[in-house]
């Protein structure tokens, strides 16, 4: 009874086998025949028997799916992603075959990510880029296209993903760049070594040479920053700002975006001592006196804002915000006498101290003038430095100028 068991076991594992190599021989077959269909329908009957397959046949059928799902080329993104986890699990006879359709695919998934690119659809480019990669993963300058391209569409949580697998590889995209001067033109081009090696031996170019080109991990560093920024994760950010700026310390705006960053959570004594930094570094910048102004400003430090405003001016005598800002600054008291003004009696005591506040009060507004007035000059349209000088003629009694800068507001609010 065991023997005829036996043979009947037999039996039956060299039908599966037989089974199973058929299905994989039809998909084959269909395959070749670019029948995509059919060979995935004959692929997922070999499936219901993968667990009796042994390794030889496992690898013939992860190579034989991933040539259907790919299906020339023609096949969707995902069927694409698939082809490729397949590939990665082929072992034993079909390594060779597997490593070369990887390459073939590789190669054809990066010419798509390009035309993807010049016609501007840059969403889809970076994934046909990182597909490319996956295939080719000594090729990293892939998924560094596939990175900033996923930047430039705003895709943040995408490209952080792929701009910390870049930093976790060490990934720096230094090269040998290989150039010559066109004899010609004069200017200088950049060839790839098999053609400069041709190219420098002939009388149309001169000064060959070599250099390395600049590491791209700062620019790495700094993305992943820059996103952590946006993402509003601001713990996150200043550990990976902190992390671009040791990479790369002469960059200001690190310093600028790590100052931003403290400025969100109200740490203003941070933001200004960073702030104070960037201008050590970068001194002919008037956008960074002017933020130390504003920073100054709300500190109440009235004297080191008007200097910060004033140097602003000094860098760039168009600086409209700085003229804005020092006529605000100007007019500050203003409150403050009014307040007082209004809380005087009748004697003569009042009456006297009323009139030195009115007095005070015009030669705020007489300061405030020339800065309101510049604004305008650089900004004919701006409608609050209008409205300002307006309502300061008023109260001078200037009465042609409070006219004509009435009429100007009326204009510039379309009235």
């Amino acid at each position: 009874m065991r023997k005829q068991s036996l043979i009947i076991i037999t039996l039956f594992m060299s039908t599966l086998l037989f089974a199973q190599k058929r299905e994989l021989r039809d998909a084959e077959k269909a395959i070749r025949s670019s029948n995509f269909a059919e060979a995935n329908s004959a692929l997922e009957s070999a499936k219901a028997m993968m667990s009796q397959m042994d390794e030889d046949l496992k690898s013939k059928y992860y190579y034989l799916k991933a040539e259907a799902l790919y299906a020339e080329g023609k096949g969707s993104y995902d069927d694409i992603q698939q082809a490729t986890e397949n590939l990665g699990k082929v072992t034993s006879d079909y390594v060779q075959e597997a490593g070369e359709f990887k390459t073939k695919m590789a190669n054809e998934l990066l010419k798509k990510g390009n035309d993807l690119y010049t016609n501007k659809d840059y969403s889809k480019s970076s994934k046909y880029f990182e597909q490319s990669y996956r295939l080719s993963p000594q090729d990293t300058t892939f998924l560094y296209y596939a990175a900033a391209t996923a930047l430039n569409v705003q895709e943040y949580k995408r490209a952080l993903k792929l701009y910390e697998e870049l930093r976790d590889l060490g990934y720096t995209g230094v090269h040998t760049e290989y150039f010559a001067t066109n004899k010609e033109s004069g200017e200088e081009e950049v060839f790839d070594k098999a053609t400069w090696e041709l190219y420098k031996k002939s009388n149309d170019y001169i000064k060959p040479g070599t250099r390395q080109t600049e590491s791209k991990r700062p620019e790495i560093i700094k993305n992943i920053a820059l996103i952590y920024i946006n993402e509003g994760d601001n713990d996150k950010a200043i550990g990976a700002i902190k992390a671009a700026r040791e990479e790369d310390p002469n960059d200001v705006n690190l310093v600028l975006n790590e100052a931003n960053i403290y400025l969100k959570t109200g740490d203003k004594e941070k933001f200004k001592e960073l702030l104070e930094k960037a201008t050590e570094m970068d001194p002919t910048n008037p956008e960074l006196y002017y933020n130390l102004g504003v920073v100054a400003s709300q500190n109440g430090e009235a004297e080191q804002a008007k200097t910060y405003y004033e140097k602003s001016i000094e860098l760039d005598p168009q600086y409209i915000n700085a003229y804005i800002n020092l006529a605000v600054l100007t007019l500050a008291d203003e409150k403050d006498i009014i307040k007082e003004m209004n809380g005087l009696g009748n004697s003569a005591a009042d009456n006297k101290r009323y009139d030195e506040l009115k007095e005070k009060r015009q030669d705020l507004y007489k300061n405030a003038v020339p800065y309101l007035t510049k604004a305008m000059e650089i900004d004919s349209e701006n409608v609050d430095a209008a409205q300002t000088l307006m309502n300061i003629y008023s109260i001078l009694g200037e009465t042609e100028k409070y006219k004509e800068m009435k009429a100007k507001v009326a204009e510039l609010q379309g009235n």
